[in-house]
């Protein structure tokens, strides 16, 4: 039996850890072109107020992680 192929698909639900107006409504991930990222979608309302849309942000996985580790650099020392 062959492995399921994920690319070009991914997922997304509901954010129940949303403490803050600015985070996301839902959070998820997905894979596009075997590269992994994290999915962030926001409920807003058109501005001619004729219904609501989804706005959605990814981010890489692995840019997280570069981020992460260039905030934590020598450089960045205070002494």
């Amino acid at each position: 039996m062959s492995e399921y192929d994920n690319n070009m698909s991914g997922i997304i639900s509901k954010n129940d850890r949303k403490e803050k107006e600015t985070h996301p409504d839902y959070k998820g991930s997905c894979e596009i072109e075997n590269k992994h990222y994290w999915i962030s979608g926001w409920i807003k309302e058109r501005k001619d107020g004729t219904g609501k849309f989804l706005s959605l942000r990814y981010e890489a996985k692995d840019q997280q992680k570069t981020a992460t580790s260039e905030s934590l650099g020598d450089d960045d020392a205070p002494f």
